[in-house]
């Protein structure tokens, strides 16, 4: 009599031990197990169920499995193999008689919702206990073949993907590819060779089906040298909202162009009326984007450039005479028409592309280039000094103004992220109105992306506000309005700059805190000097901000900080507090709305020198002393013991910490913090790995001491299990602790002083 099996994964253990060794005996569980299914062996998708009770209900279940594989670019097996283990029952389906439910898109968890699906087609039923069908069994899963899908816009990302990260030097033509070409490139989707065994010839002659994916269809190279983003059609609504005003800014009697540079495949325009379009020039630097653009609006608006494709027109990807960088295009007859025409008022209509300064392109020779050596960079460049140049939508940004917008009626509604504003000052031109988006909606990571009308008048202007707008199922909806403020002066003005002899220090930090023994070392120190700790306090920014501001024992080995002393160390305290609001109050709308700065630090010095913020500074230490600082006690390569003074463990005597805490005294909310802090210290002790002669602190302890380590699990995945319960809780319950103590106690003088801003 056969076994019966009281859990799943014990019949699947079971199935694979028996079958695997007829199948392939080097294969494991391990290796079929993926895409959270219960395996896929060679062409085949396995189910498995203790008693399979509704065959047509687990049927749907696997086919919802492949339907998430198509949209991820994996290979779809040509058998799904449903395996009741108690009553010892197989039943084989065909996935290609499912290929249209295959290629439906399901929301939600693949085992939901599933009863009353129907089967279009009988299984083979196969007897596990009979030789003859095992036989069969065992055949059927040594099948390697697999059903071929259709590419279309949900899943085209997916198999972009993988051809580019299989094939590393394909190009977005080797991919895609465009029937109606010049250049009659075909493309993998519309001629499958690498992938011939599992997709279809994609049919329609044109790309516009995938207009809105265009910039996720780029190789990684274009990528970074294109730096495209989608424009989400409720905020090209918003943008159509302001060219409308810009509009109404035209002087009567006057023509008006509505100039848009890098306009992709028209999602701006997309939204325009046909009146508004017949007054549009637009361009974009991508090929088969131009050749969607083109396709889309090409016949409504008043120019194209180029205005038609020709047999030389591709370059590598890109349309020659479009690159918005280039003389040519300044020069461009087309355009400069409008230019020299004072009774022609010129509207800019623009979602630049964003890429830092190291972004790779080819010209037409192969040659790498950046787009730094482009006409436009350079011009900015001799007119423009510092970290503004590294950013390829500032050029864009800085041209606009300099070579199209003349006239004080002239307008420029722009999509940026707000630091060409904020921080790097590039225009001061008048603001009339503008909105706050979120950028997760531009396929892009979450931040604060403006679109801002500004009009080609000088003013300078200090803040500006903001309307908000997220977007939820597909709906926009408006948030509290946005007050952005420039920013002028980084942390690192906080600290007076280091008088005498300045040598290497003899032992640097790495990223984590620990020693670093290798590498180049930027870091300087004042010969002699004696420090308690380091602060690295770079740039405006507050989205890295563990990558540029890092409070450690040892002095960071690139530097770009300065260093804590016993005298010094209490009133620099709240430079690292305010590297940390992002970790605390994540919201798209901080992200690039709010920098740290030392703006406010004359205000802030004179109330630390009259006394005035003496409670404030120790709730500040009170806080660091706690916090996921990179602070340890360790004996450096140069046999010297650094000790943590930055934090409260009082087991080898007074800290520099606990000597300044003494004087706070506690509110509740402190005390019940200092009693968790207590508990930590209290099984932190009963560690193996504890070493009375350090002075612990938070971070300290949840690395060397909160230990853990990897079972393996009845599927075959791997889980990480702690060896000390306690500890490990008791070091999560301080985070939210925290975190409040932090909002309400410490955040809102690091506003009042421009800490943050």
């Amino acid at each position: 009599m056969a076994k019966k099996f009281n859990t799943e994964m014990e019949g699947q253990i079971n199935f694979y031990n028996k079958y695997l060794k007829r199948i392939d005996k080097n294969l494991t569980q391990d290796d079929v197990l993926e895409e959270n299914t219960d395996g896929i062996l060679k062409g085949n998708l396995i189910e498995f169920k203790l008693n399979i009770n509704d065959v047509n209900s687990v049927l749907f279940q696997s086919i919802k499995y492949l339907s998430s594989m198509r949209v991820k670019g994996k290979s779809i097996p040509a058998n799904i193999v449903l395996i009741s283990l108690n009553t010892e029952t197989t039943y084989i389906y065909k996935s290609k008689d499912y290929i249209e439910d295959i290629e439906k898109i399901y929301i939600g968890g693949a085992s939901k919702n599933n009863i009353g699906f129907q089967s279009k087609s009988e299984p083979i039923k196969l007897e596990n206990s009979k030789p003859i069908d095992i036989e069969t069994l065992i055949t059927t899963l040594k099948e390697d073949n697999y059903t071929k899908i259709n590419i279309d816009e949900n899943c085209i990302i997916g198999w972009a993907s993988r051809y580019y990260k299989e094939n590393p030097t394909a190009k977005k033509s080797d991919f895609i590819g465009d029937n109606e070409s010049e250049i009659k490139i075909v493309g993998e989707i519309r001629r499958p060779t690498y992938f011939k065994d599992f997709i279809n010839e994609y049919s329609s002659d044109t790309n516009i089906q995938f207009k809105y994916l265009m910039d996720k269809l780029n190789d990684n190279l274009s990528k970074k040298d294109l730096g495209a983003f989608y424009t989400p059609i409720q905020y090209a609504e918003k943008a159509t909202e302001l060219v409308r005003e810009a509009i109404k800014r035209v002087p009567k009697g006057n023509d008006y162009i509505i100039l848009d540079r890098c306009a992709g495949t028209g999602n701006l325009e997309s939204v325009l009326s046909d009146e508004e379009l017949s007054h549009c020039i637009v361009s974009t630097y991508e090929y088969y984007e131009y050749k969607v653009l083109m396709e889309l609006i090409g016949d409504k608006v008043r120019h194209i450039v180029p205005p038609f494709e020709t047999a030389d027109i591709f370059n590598g990807g890109t349309v020659l005479g479009a690159d918005a960088l280039s003389k040519e295009y300044v020069d461009n007859e087309i355009i400069k028409q409008y230019i020299d025409n004072d009774k022609c008022t010129v509207i800019m209509l623009e979602n630049p592309p964003y890429a830092e300064g190291t972004a790779i392109s080819r010209g037409a020779t192969g040659r790498k280039s950046t787009f730094k050596e482009s006409f436009l960079a350079k011009k900015m460049a001799e007119n423009v000094k510092g970290v503004a140049n590294n950013d390829l939508a500032n050029i864009f940004i800085w041209s606009a103004f300099e070579y199209y917008l003349r006239q004080s009626t002239d307008s420029y509604i722009l999509f940026s992220p707000l630091k060409y504003y904020k921080q790097q000052h590039l225009i001061n031109k008048k603001f009339l109105n503008g909105c706050a988006m979120n950028r997760k909606h531009f396929h892009a990571t979450e931040n604060t992306v403006s679109c801002i009308l500004w009009s080609n008048e000088n003013e300078n202007k200090n803040s500006i506000t903001l309307n908000t707008f997220d977007i939820l199922e597909n709906k926009i909806i408006e948030e509290e309005p946005l007050v952005v403020k420039k920013v002028f002066y980084p942390l690192l003005k906080m600290f007076d700059k280091l008088g005498g002899v300045k040598i290497k220090p003899k032992v640097v930090s790495a990223d984590n805190g620990y020693e670093k023994t290798e590498g180049n070392i930027r870091v300087r120190i004042v010969e002699n000097m004696e420090y308690i700790a380091y602060l690295r306090a770079d740039g405006f920014g507050i989205d890295d901000n563990f990558k540029f501001n890092r409070l450690s024992r040892l002095p960071k080995y690139n530097g770009n900080g300065n260093y804590l002393t016993k005298q010094n160390f209490l009133e620099k305290l709240p430079m690292f507090a305010s590297s940390v609001y992002l970790v605390y109050e994540k919201n798209w709308k901080i992200m690039g709305s709010i920098c740290k700065t030392s703006d406010g630090k004359e205000e802030y010095l004179k109330d630390v020198q009259n006394g005035n913020l003496d409670k404030w500074l120790l709730k500040v230490l009170l806080w660091t002393t706690l916090s996921n600082a990179y602070m340890l006690s360790l004996t450096g390569s140069d046999g010297v013991f650094y000790r943590n003074e930055l934090c409260l463990d009082t087991t080898n005597g007074e800290t520099l910490s606990s000597e300044k805490l003494k004087s706070l005294k506690y509110t509740e909310e402190e005390k019940k913090i200092l009693e968790q802090w207590n508990n930590i210290l209290k099984q932190a002790k009963l560690t193996k790995n504890y070493d009375s002669s350090i002075t612990y602190g938070v971070y300290q302890i949840a690395e060397e001491l909160n230990t853990k380590h990897k079972v393996k699990l009845p599927n075959g995945k791997e889980k990480n299990v702690y060896d000390y319960p306690e500890l490990n809780g008791n070091l999560n319950s301080l985070k939210p602790m925290l975190k409040e103590y932090y909002l309400q106690e410490i955040a809102p003088k690091l506003f009042e002083y421009e800490f943050l801003k």
